[in-house]
């Protein structure tokens, strides 16, 4: 009862033999996955497009057994998983596995090559509750989260090498000795043998000895100085002006500050009918108030720094209190250097008195120096900055970074107080982060040359500015441009180490990689600020709007 199909040679038309008179043909063969079209001698449809029933019966039989096989299959490997996952989830409740509480001791960590490379170790201090870190010679206070960075590896190249687990149970693990007769805790001197007591004991003293002979030195000197005559000293003004108002040398801070004044009391007795000096003095700081406001209130470029001009910029910028910023303006009408002319004298006598009268309650005087303190810090790091960019445009990358270091870690402090508090940390960490990179690869490329010489030098750039520097970049997961140019570096001098060179050459890679490769945040170094220049206002913001402009951002501030 079934339906015939047409042949393959009925659907193609005339027979083969019909062909054969025609001119030989090369028979064209199918390739499946190399060819991407189908030959024209191929059925345009399945064969057989007809199926009796008991073939159709004879395929739906394999399907629905085939079916069933893969059920079986799959349910199998579901009860496999179930009970394997019972196992590991009872596994901890078996009596065998709980007969010793055991917990995490200690951590061994390296880093570095198989050859080459740093230990250091994490050890749980069960008297003060912590964990301890023994890398070399020192001994540091640590913490589970720093345990937990070195030892899942990541950027840094270290992971833990081995993990200690300790009876909790066994008190001579966890808990310090006692004395079985006192019953207190053996702690110092008491916990070493008796050879190694005496030698500590012996040493102390001399140490003491050592103490007081060098407090009688200094008690000595401290009573000839004060027996010699001492040097008079000039009267201090009642109105004692901060710092950074006084005059560093014989030019000037308060030069701006002296003209500004002027401009504000000329205005004032100018503008005012009343030409009472104490009238006056309140009208010019009015005016002068006003001007700063405006000043402090621009929305300028980072050339135009407005609150280099001027202290009262720098609070309004930051809120500080309307007391602090009333004697400051106080103190700037109240200098000697107004004394030049009868008018400006007479207000400056004004302010004084009036300073005199403001009683200590009234203006707290720790905040008022906090304040200015506050100030001369911004200064500083801008000069910081300011020197340090310019020593970096000049390609003096040695001295550029120490200044671009100060003045990192102290806008670092200073930001961390408000908004305007310092100056772009984007900018100072991308140019710091320059800096090492090209001195890096300065010293890079003197240890390429072989010669001792230059590669002593190299190295000597590596170990006294690079290495001391990669702890100020590590200690803030968050700045990834930083991470990401410290294994830049510590992969240029790693790969190294495949390479065939001198052994002389090999021996100091080899002794100089552990200080490279070392992941402690500890920062060692830097402890001396360079010295800073002196600058009167206009040269500091001429200079500081000059090396702005002339910044440009380059392509390796992606990094």
């Amino acid at each position: 009862s079934t339906h015939a199909i047409p042949s393959t040679a009925e659907q193609q038309g005339p027979s083969t033999e019909t062909q054969s008179a025609a001119p030989a043909q090369r028979s064209v063969i199918h390739k499946p996955f190399t060819q991407s079209r189908i030959p024209p001698d191929l059925p345009m449809h399945p064969a057989p497009r007809h199926i009796t029933e008991e073939e159709l019966s004879v395929l739906e039989g394999c399907l629905h057994r085939w079916r069933k096989e893969v059920e079986n299959d799959t349910r199998d490997l579901q009860e496999s998983i179930a009970r394997i996952q019972r196992t590991i989830e009872l596994m901890y409740s078996d009596k065998s596995m709980l007969q010793v509480p055991y917990r995490l001791h200690a951590v061994l960590v390296h880093e570095g090559q198989a050859n080459a490379g740093h230990y250091w170790a994490y050890i749980f201090d069960s008297y003060q509750q912590r964990w301890m870190k023994y890398n070399d010679i020192s001994v540091t206070k640590s913490t589970w989260e720093e345990l937990e960075r070195d030892s899942f590896g990541g950027y840094r190249n270290a992971s833990a090498y081995c993990l200690m687990y300790i009876n909790d149970k066994e008190p001579l693990f966890i808990q310090e000795e006692f004395n079985k007769d006192t019953g207190h805790m053996i702690v110092g001197l008491d916990t070493l043998p008796p050879d190694l007591r005496d030698f500590v004991k012996e040493d102390n003293k001399r140490f003491e000895k050592e103490l007081e002979e060098w407090d009688a030195q200094v008690s000595l000197k401290t009573q000839q100085e004060k027996i010699s005559p001492m040097p008079r000293m000039p009267m201090s003004s009642t109105a004692q002006e901060p710092e950074y108002l006084e005059q560093p040398s014989t030019a000037d801070f308060s030069k701006q500050l002296k003209e500004d004044s002027i401009r504000a009391i000329t205005k004032a007795f100018t503008e005012q009918e009343d030409k009472n000096p104490e009238t006056i003095m309140h009208m010019a700081i009015k005016f002068e108030y006003a001007r700063l406001l405006k000043l402090a209130q621009e929305d300028t470029p980072p050339e135009r720094d407005f609150r280099l001009h001027h202290a009262i910029v720098y609070f309004i910028q930051n809120q500080a209190p309307k007391k602090i910023i009333e004697r400051t303006l106080l103190e700037q009408f109240a200098d000697h250097n107004l004394s030049f002319d009868e008018r400006c004298r007479n207000v400056m006598k004004v302010a004084q008195a009036k300073l005199q009268m403001i009683k200590p309650d009234e203006v707290n005087m720790e905040d008022y120096e906090w304040w200015h303190q506050e100030y001369r810090n911004f200064r500083d790091t801008t000069v910081y900055l300011m020197v340090g960019l310019e020593l970096f445009q000049k390609r003096n990358f040695k001295e550029a970074l120490l200044y671009l270091i100060c003045a990192y870690h102290k806008n670092k402090e200073l930001s961390a107080n408000g908004l305007y508090r310092g100056h772009d940390e984007e900018l100072i960490s991308h140019y710091r982060r320059e800096c090492l990179l090209k001195l890096n690869e300065c010293a890079a490329a003197q240890f390429e040359s072989g010669d001792d010489q230059q590669v002593n030098k190299g190295l000597e750039i590596m170990n006294e500015l690079i290495v001391p520097c990669l702890p100020l970049l590590l200690v803030d997961e968050t700045e990834e441009k930083d991470i990401v140019a410290v294994e830049d570096m510590r992969n240029r001098w790693c790969s190294y180490l495949g390479q065939e060179m001198e052994p002389n050459l090999q021996e100091k890679l080899t002794d100089f990689l552990p200080k490279l490769l070392d992941c402690s945040t500890e920062i060692k170094g830097f402890n001396d600020s360079p010295k800073l220049p002196s600058y009167s206002t206009n040269e500091l913001c001429e200079r500081f709007a000059r090396i702005m402009l002339s910044l440009s951002r380059t392509p390796a501030d992606g990094r």
